[in-house]
């Protein structure tokens, strides 16, 4: 008896298995972001850090110093006094411009305002106004020799000058809080208006008054708002320059070169030619704004999730 093999089943070819193909859209749209980011700010800050770690010198030229510049920064007595007073002046004129801003933001958005919408434009037009034309009109206004300060002190008999060295930090606040009040009010009437409606009737319903309602109701819907307002407002402070710049020919003996850190950079690269300091000078103030902005970043973050 003979037995008969059957055939092998042919194989079934199994198919390749494909790779999935990169999306490259979304760097198309980032693309251009990055180049600029590149272009405009790592680039400068990597090439100043570069600067701040070279020094020029009479004889001998520029030269590696490695950190000397910083450590000369550490031990430079007017570095720390434009420092000490661009830190009293965000104490100071930061707190009085938010609250400021937030009293017209809660203002314009209740129903009791008449001409809301008047009052908003009002507020926030100076924020319109080129900061070199606003300080200017400020200056004419503050000075003792021309313009109304001497009208005023010609009727009453008196010698007020805002540019005195006790009033000159308080002068230059004001024109920073006329210039961004309106700014940061529109901030937080932007949030006031993201409120629910029905989550303010029902608090009224429940008989909370006026500032029940704020204090319960608007106030935490605010806190994102002020974190980003409060930033803002740091990173202006730190960056103080436009307002003392101009107004120094009309107090030089206040307005020194080294009244804040930028303007300490400023003179030293620019008059004193001693670019590579200046640019350890910028690096530091860098740092220190970063870090400062950090800390209120993290404490408002960790404030909202309690």
């Amino acid at each position: 008896m003979t037995t008969t093999t059957s055939p092998a089943p042919p194989a079934v070819a199994t198919p390749a298995v494909r790779r999935p193909r990169r999306d490259w859209r979304g760097w198309m749209f980032v693309g251009p972001f990055l180049v600029v980011f590149l272009v405009a700010v790592v680039v400068p800050v990597g090439y100043a850090a570069y600067l701040s770690t070279y020094r020029r010198q009479l004889i001998g030229g520029t030269t590696f110093v490695g950190l000397d510049n910083y450590v000369t920064l550490l031990h430079d007595p007017g570095f720390w006094s434009g420092l000490g007073r661009v830190a009293l002046f965000l104490a100071v004129q930061v707190p009085i411009m938010l609250l400021l801003a937030l009293a017209a933001a809660l203002a314009i958005d209740s129903a009791r305002l008449h001409a809301a919408g008047f009052f908003r434009v009002v507020i926030f037009l100076p924020y319109a106004v080129p900061a070199v034309v606003a300080v200017l009109m400020w200056g004419f206004i503050y000075s003792d020799k021309f313009g109304l300060t001497a009208g005023l002190n010609d009727l009453l008999g008196t010698q007020f000058s805002p540019f005195a060295n006790s009033w000159l930090l308080a002068a230059i606040g004001n024109i920073v809080t006329w210039e961004f009040v309106g700014y940061n009010m529109l901030i937080f009437y932007a949030t006031l208006r993201t409120v629910p409606s029905d989550l303010v009737e029902a608090a009224q319903l429940d008989g909370a008054g006026t500032f029940r309602v704020i204090r319960a109701v608007k106030l935490p819907a605010l806190r994102g708002a002020a974190v980003i307002a409060t930033i803002f407002s740091i990173l202006g402070s730190f960056q103080l320059f436009t307002e003392p710049i101009i107004l120094k020919p009309l107090a030089p003996n206040v307005l020194t070169t080294d009244y804040t850190p930028n303007m300490y950079a400023y003179f030293t690269s620019f008059a004193g030619q001693q670019n590579n300091y200046a640019a350890a000078v910028a690096i530091v103030m860098g740092v220190v704004t970063a870090a400062v902005a950090y800390v209120v970043q993290l404490r408002g973050t960790r404030r909202e999730e309690r």
